[in-house]
């Protein structure tokens, strides 16, 4: 595959994988929530480097997910005490993540790991950071990660659909049907830490909470369904990531940066253009109605 072929496959996992999981988020109101793990793993990241001293491996993956993880819980645990959700994820995400910056400033030195690289990324290094995998033969390690990742979402989504339907739409139904609704939240945390931190190495802060939030905000605008909203934001997923590659090519500029700007421009379109949500069909409607 070619150099940009592997930029394009790597960018539209992260655009499935994202998409897929910030359906849940959007319909459970903890949109914020992927803003927050998505910066927070920074200190995970950070600390593990502290420990290892090594840029890359399996130990810098599992400090990210452990550091989403601790801001799943410590939200959480602030607002069973009576803290307003979106008031906590403010505290957890603002203090974590100026813990993860201090750490760089102050203990890393002349190591690559720095603010920019964090919020920005680096998915134009991708195609050469490669791993060799039996009978496949070499391919980019994000990538290879990425494919494991949306295929873990795929099957957790599956083989959880009635509970994840039932306790994003109605928590209180489902804990009185016995379905472990405090269970599903963790399990449903995890998902986004693992999806988050997969995104985040290869394409920075900014565009894992663009893909998370924006293409599920744009697919709510356009269906009722969750099936359908499913597919359509990871459909719009795919869709920006290939629209923001060829805008950065064409203007010469990031391209995590112009996919992020692309989920924005696909947001545009289904909140002026949706069918039922849309604001032209709010002031096409009551013509229409007039006329007959």
């Amino acid at each position: 595959m070619s150099y940009t072929g592997w930029i394009l496959l790597t960018a539209s996992l992260v655009g499935l994988s994202c998409g897929l999981v910030g359906v849940f988020l959007i319909l459970r109101r903890m949109a914020m929530m992927a803003d927050a793990i998505s910066h927070t793993v920074l200190l995970g990241i950070v600390t593990a480097f502290l420990i290892t001293r090594e840029l890359s491996g399996g130990h810098m993956l599992i400090g990210a997910i452990i550091a989403g993880s601790l801001t799943a819980v410590l939200v959480q645990w602030f607002h069973a005490r009576g803290v307003q959700q979106e008031a906590a994820i403010g505290v957890v995400f603002t203090t974590l993540f100026a813990i993860g910056v201090i750490l760089i400033a102050t203990q890393v030195g002349n190591a690559h790991l720095d603010v920019k690289h964090a919020l920005m990324g680096e998915i134009t290094f991708v195609p050469w950071n490669v791993i060799e995998l039996p009978g496949i033969g070499e391919i980019p390690e994000a990538t290879f990660i990425l494919l494991l990742v949306l295929s873990v979402v795929l099957i957790v989504i599956l083989a959880f659909y009635k509970e994840w339907k039932i306790t994003s739409f109605d928590p209180g139904l489902a804990a009185s049907i016995g379905i472990p609704v405090v269970f599903m939240h963790y399990l449903f945390m995890s998902l986004v830490s693992v999806t988050t931190v997969a995104a985040f190495d290869a394409v920075g802060a900014i565009m894992v909470v663009a893909m998370l939030i924006t293409p599920a905000a744009s697919a709510y605008l356009w269906t009722d369904r969750l099936s359908v909203m499913l597919v359509l934001s990871s459909s719009f997923g795919v869709v920006s990531a290939v629209v923001g590659y060829y805008i950065a090519v064409w203007l010469d500029t990031s391209i995590s940066g112009s996919m992020a700007f692309a989920t924005g421009i696909v947001f545009l379109i289904s909140f002026l253009c949706s069918p039922k949500h849309g604001l032209l069909a709010r002031y096409v409607k009551p013509v229409t109605m007039s006329d007959s």
